[in-house]
This record gives C-alpha cells, sequence and structure tokens, in this order.
C-alpha cells in the first residue's frame, strides 16, 4: 500500500509572492525509510507540513494539488483525525514537551485520543522501555539533556501508533553523540516497527547508508526523487551537507582516478581502496 501520495502540489504562504512548493508529485510506500535533503527555503519544511495537515488547515496562503496520507486526503481529513494515523518530531523538542514528568508526557496525546485506560497504560510502557526512558518516567523533561527530551519527543508521537512518522531537522540541536543515538531509533522504527519515516536531515553521513530513497528539493521544486547512492553520484556537494566518506571518495576519484560506485560507509569506502591498491592503478 502507498503510504504517501501527493499529486501536482503547490502552496504559497500568505503574504509571500514566491512559492515554496511548487509543482510537486511523489509516491512513498509503506515502510520506506526516505531522506529529505534540500538547501534552507528549498520546500523541505512545508512539504512535512502538508503531509501532516498542517497545510492548508493552521497555515494560510494558495494551496493546489491533492495529498493523500494512508488514503486519507489532507485538505479535507480533520487534523485531529490525520494525527492518528500521522505523527510529527520538530527540530526544537522543547516545542512539543509541556507536561510535568516524562511518563505524563506519553500519557497526555493518548488521553486526548479517548484510549481505555488499559491501552494507555500499555502504550506508556511500551514507549518507557522502547526508548530507553524507563529510568526517567518521574523526571520533569526540563530536567533532561537535548537527546534525552528529543527522545521524548519521539517516543510520545510514536506512542500514538501512527503508521506515517515525520521528522523535521531531528538533531539540528544535538551533540554529535545524541544525534546518533536518536537516528538509530529512527532507523529502528522503521525497520523493526514497520513505520513508514520521511526524515529532513543534515547529518546525512547516519542516514544515507540506511535510506531506501532520497528526495531533494530546490527553490520549491523536487529536483531528486531516487536512492541515496545514485543522488550522491552525481557530486551535488555545493549546497547539500553530504556524508565525509562521499566527499573522500570524489576526493580520491580526481587526484588517484580512484573507480567504483560512490561508497555511502567508511567499510564500502575501504573495500573500493583495497582493491584499487590492489590493480597496481
Amino acid at each position: 500500500m502507498r503510504a504517501i501520495e501527493v499529486r501536482d502540489l503547490g502552496f504559497r504562504y500568505e503574504g509571500s509572492q514566491d512559492w515554496a512548493l511548487m509543482d510537486v508529485s511523489l509516491e512513498v510506500e509503506s515502510g520506506e525509510l526516505v531522506l529529505v535533503l534540500g538547501s534552507t527555503g528549498s520546500g523541505k519544511s512545508t512539504l512535512l507540513r502538508c503531509l501532516i495537515g498542517l497545510i492548508p488547515h493552521f497555515y494560510s496562503g494558495d494551496y493546489r494539488g491533492t495529498v493523500r496520507v494512508m488514503g486519507m486526503e489532507v485538505a479535507s481529513t480533520p487534523v485531529h483525525r490525520l494525527a492518528t494515523r500521522v505523527g510529527m518530531v520538530f527540530q526544537n523538542p522543547e516545542t512539543q514537551i509541556f507536561s510535568t514528568s516524562v511518563e505524563s508526557e506519553i500519557a497526555f496525546p493518548l488521553e486526548n485520543l479517548g484510549l481505555p485506560r488499559d491501552e494507555m497504560e500499555r502504550r506508556v510502557e511500551w514507549a518507557l522501555k522502547r526508548f530507553g526512558l524507563e529510568g526517567l518516567r518521574r523526571r520533569n523533561p526540563a530536567e533532561l539533556s537535548g537527546g534525552q527530551k528529543q527522545r521524548l519527543a519521539i517516543a510520545t508521537v510514536t506512542a500514538m501508533g501512527p503508521d506515517v512518522l515525520l521528522l523535521d531537522e531531528p538533531t539540528s540541536m544535538l551533540d554529535p553523540l545524541s544525534a546518533k543515538e536518536v537516528l538509530e531509533l529512527v532507523v529502528e522504527l522503521c525497520r523493526e516497527e514497520g513505520k513508514t519515516v520521511l526524515v529532513s536531515e543534515h547529518r546525512t553521513d547516519l542516514l544515507a547508508p540506511h535510506a531506501d530513497r532520497v528526495l531533494a528539493f530546490a527553490g520549491g521544486r523536487l529536483v531528486y526523487d531516487g536512492d541515496p547512492r545514485g543522488f550522491f553520484s552525481e557530486q551535488r556537494l555545493s549546497e547539500l551537507s553530504v556524508p565525509r566518506v562521499v566527499e573522500l571518495y570524489w576526493m580520491l576519484r580526481s587526484s588517484c582516478r580512484l573507480e567504483g560506485p560512490v561508497p555511502l560507509t567508511p567499510e564500502e569506502l575501504e573495500s573500493l581502496i583495497s582493491r584499487w591498491i590492489g590493480s597496481g592503478a
């Protein structure tokens, strides 16, 4: 089943002369992990807002085209119904956290869904364990580290049981170690829990090896839709953050005539270099 279908999507924010998105069409299958790339203002965040219904329900402007998520037409579906099938995590977790304990933070949206108490308790316990928050259940979220806050934000959204998870620069405020831990959880949610995941992320080192697809935006338009290796094979290094191993590959390719498919992991680059040395090039 297709989790996401977008047809001829365009959106211009109220008061702006420029289109944030224009003529965007794409499809995402259930269970895919998609890396969304683009420079600031390229349209990445606007796309995610369209997928969860913030556009057109909360942001005013000119809206064109159709967006379907899990079979629901976003423009005609109330946000509270969309929230049961698609969840979003923002770059600053503090914008999503307001309860006085970790446990109550996870429970709050479940109460809003009107779930039976036993089901709510089951989901809270699952989320605490799944995201390594069991020992923090009674802590005030304000006392947590940045990485712990982001894990709590993801846990709270995931406990609601969405089929589709959207993350908008989830590691932009985190240190490298916390970022690695958060993105590893994201990959696990896709591979082990079967979630469809779209991540707008500048730390491509951590996600490119695991992503099924890359969606790249520039000037509000979708300029690439395909596999990560194909994207980075075109040496698109000017505006976007790319994996360090890809940068090193292009340096070696130009200076030493290193040949082979673009690597996405250090192990793949090591293998290319070993074969190159073995060939006596």
